[in-house]
This record gives structure tokens, C-alpha cells and sequence, in this order.
């Protein structure tokens, strides 16, 4: 986490839809916040010894509070049982200072594409958005009503117009037809789709099919342990070769193979860093990739034959690697 460290007071917890909290965080003397823009994220020090990295999701015009939110999953990390079970009103978090890896660019309109969690980003982009004038509309896919968040928010008067909500109450027939809302890219448009890899997937396989260019369309991984965290498994430890040279290398839990292998002297090229784009795409002649991108097709990811190394993990004991 950044020297910048905040040290921030928890002023308001609210349940906003099933399993899922929202935290209202502000200076404990009231001070300005530092500015934050639309798509940002934040590093929260969780109880437990857990770091996990949250968007915020209220209007970056605010400068009084950051706003995360965060759902429950018993079958995680721990992070986001922390901050359910063990985060009060009234208590102190470190937080890192905003950083934002999924900006919001300029464009003649926009479409928001939000799964479950995954509509935090999103949100704030609204906000920005709704407040600039500019031509936006928001699909939102949950389960159920009690599943949605922010739900009293996005049905206000304020966003009327711009928000469509899916219900698809576990029936995948009644799933959000991406092909058919993507088939046609209005003018100057840009797709922003945030939520688990299934969703970015769809959309991914949607928008490459028909008129939109690659870079209109941005992605960010998200679930309950935060942003990026699209694998549901707990990290082990697992040995890497790089086949050029034979050499071995042990990537630990929380480290990227990319990581590992940039400490090693090797230069793998890499953009986004956060397995969406394909530019670290790389060969897997042996071992089982566990994969936590959005980037792959099913039929691709079934064949495991290649990985993308800066998110993606191992199910083997080892990696055999074409570099």
C-alpha cells in the first residue's frame, strides 16, 4: 500500500440489497478528501491482515467521503467476511489513495454493462456522467430484486431513463441477450462492463462479432474480495519453467506469474495488467492454467493451451512455459 496512506473513519454502513453493504468513509476531523475520478479504486487495509482493493462508487464531485460497497461471499478469501463481520460505524480503516485503472474516456455516448457486485464502478460513472449531460444508459443483471444494489439509487428520478434492470432469477433463458443490445454500435460509443468473468466474457465474444473497435470496449474484473479478484480458489504456491532456458521459478500466493518472471529479468510484454487486453498471452506446453482473465473464449480456455501470466494462476503443481 502507498506511503499516502489515509487513515479514514467508518461513518455509515447501510444494506443496500442482499449480502451486500455499502461503507461511507470520511475524515475523522472533517477534512476534504482527495479527488477521485470516475472508475477509481481504492486499497482498504481489512481486519485479518487482508488488503483489498474497492471502487468507489459514490459521485467524484464529492470530496467529504468515499463510498465502497462490498458482498459477502462465504466462499472467499476472507476479505469480504472482514468487512462484514468485523467492520463497525465508528471504527478506523487505512485506506490507500484513489487510483483508477478503468477510466472513463471521452466519447459521444456510452453503454454500462454491471453483474452483481461489479455495478460499483459503474455507479460512479453515472454520476459523472448524468452531472456532464452526456448520453449514457446502464444495464444492470442480478438475480433477483433483493439482489440488486443500489437499487432505490438507480430507479430514483435522477437516473429515469438511464438504467434498465435484468432480473434473470437464476434461469439462464432469461439472461441479458448481450448479442442482440451489441449488434449495433451507435456513433462514437463506448462499451464499460464491470462484474464476473462470465458477464465480461459475454460481452467480450459480443462487441468482437459485430462494429465495435477493441479499444471502445474496457472491462473491469470484479467480486466480492474487489476489484480484479475474478478466481474463486484460494492461492497455493506452484513452479513455473520457462522453456527457452529451463529455468524454475516459484510464484507464491499473491504474486503474478508476470511478476515472478519481470524479477527474473525477463521481459514479457503487458498493458492492462489486469487480464482483459491479451497482450501477455503466452504459450502453456505443459501443466493446467487456472484461468482468472476475461480475455479467452471458453473453447480456448477448455483447450489449455495458452494463459494470460499477469492474472492467471495454476492448477498443476507446474507450468512449462514457450518463452
Amino acid at each position: 500500500m502507498s506511503q499516502d496512506t489515509l487513515r479514514l473513519r467508518v461513518h455509515r454502513i447501510t444494506s443496500e440489497a442482499e449480502g451486500i453493504r455499502s461503507y461511507e468513509l470520511v475524515s475523522p476531523d472533517g477534512a476534504a478528501l482527495p479527488a477521485f475520478e470516475a472508475g477509481a479504486h481504492v486499497d482498504v487495509q481489512v481486519p485479518g491482515g487482508f488488503t483489498r482493493q474497492y471502487s468507489l462508487c459514490n459521485d467524484p464531485a464529492e470530496r467529504h467521503r468515499y463510498v465502497i460497497a462490498v458482498q459477502k461471499d462465504a466462499g472467499g478469501r476472507g476479505g469480504s467476511r472482514a468487512m462484514h463481520e468485523q467492520v463497525h460505524e465508528g471504527d478506523e480503516l487505512t485506506v490507500g489513495p484513489p487510483r483508477c485503472a478503468f477510466p472513463l474516456m471521452y466519447a459521444r455516448g456510452y453503454v454500462l454493462v454491471g453483474g452483481g457486485i461489479g455495478i460499483t464502478p459503474l455507479v460512479s460513472m453515472a454520476h459523472a456522467l448524468q452531472r456532464q449531460g452526456a448520453p449514457w444508459h446502464l444495464h444492470y443483471c442480478t438475480r433477483s430484486p433483493e439482489r440488486t444494489a443500489f437499487r432505490e439509487l438507480l430507479t430514483s428520478p435522477a437516473f429515469a431513463g438511464h438504467v434498465t434492470l435484468h432480473h434473470d432469477l437464476g434461469d439462464p433463458a432469461r439472461r441479458l441477450d448481450l448479442k442482440a443490445l451489441l449488434t449495433r454500435r451507435p456513433g462514437g460509443h463506448r462499451v464499460y462492463c464491470c462484474g464476473p468473468a462470465p458477464l465480461m466474457r459475454a460481452v467480450r465474444e459480443a462487441t468482437q462479432h459485430h462494429e465495435w473497435p477493441r479499444e471502445k470496449v474496457h472491462f473491469e474484473a470484479f467480486s466480492a474480495d474487489g476489484v480484479g479478484a475474478v478466481g474463486t480458489e484460494a492461492e497455493q504456491e506452484f513452479q513455473v519453467v520457462v522453456r527457452s532456458s529451463g529455468a524454475t521459478y516459484p510464484v507464491p500466493p499473491g504474486n503474478s506469474v508476470l511478476q515472478v518472471l519481470r524479477e527474473n529479468g525477463m521481459r514479457v510484454p503487458s498493458d492492462c495488467e489486469a487480464g482483459s487486453c491479451g497482450a501477455c498471452l503466452t504459450r502453456v506446453l505443459e501443466g493446467e492454467p487456472e484461468h482468472r482473465d476475461t480475455f479467452l473464449s471458453e473453447a480456448r480456455r477448455a483447450a489449455r493451451c495458452d494463459m494470460l501470466v499477469c492474472v492467471s494462476r495454476a492448477r498443476s503443481r507446474q507450468l512449462v512455459l514457450d518463452l
